[in-house]
């Protein structure tokens, strides 16, 4: 099946009087991936151990372990620590939030524009957290 954009999906929806028709139609299309299952995908893409990720996202190597095994479910600030600790894009971050159902980062919002740059230009963690706690937003963590 070819891929279909946003806007293609979005314009079939509108015109389908019949959702379980517009269901069948693109079943192949939906994701049903856990939170889990997306960020072993985007780890197993980079070359560092769990432990190393655990300490660059400032998080313990228990909890870790658990938001792999999907034991437990990150927040979106968590979410972040992770995609910024694997050193993830700015579009594998979007992508990772919008399939995980939380918000996009928006460049309207200060706090989100301080956590776009530093994705950007690859700024660790903390440098983040102090940039945000200097521009009195609430740090990641």
């Amino acid at each position: 099946m070819q891929e279909k954009s946003t806007g293609d999906l979005r314009r079939e929806l509108m015109e389908q009087d019949s959702i379980d028709t517009y269901i069948k139609e693109n079943q192949t299309l939906f994701t049903d991936k856990s939170v889990a299952e997306l960020l072993t995908e985007l780890y197993e893409q980079k070359d560092l151990t769990k432990a190393e990720l655990a300490r660059r996202a400032s998080m313990s190597e228990v909890y870790l372990h658990q938001v792999f095994s999907g034991r437990r479910n990150p927040s979106r600030d968590r979410l972040l620590c992770l995609c910024i600790g694997l050193g993830a894009t700015l579009e594998e971050t979007q992508d990772l939030l919008k399939r995980a159902s939380y918000a996009q980062l928006y460049p309207k919002t200060k706090r989100d524009a301080v956590i776009i740059h530093g994705l950007l230009h690859q700024k660790e963690l903390n440098d983040i957290n102090d940039t945000l706690f200097s521009e009195n937003e609430r740090t990641l963590f």
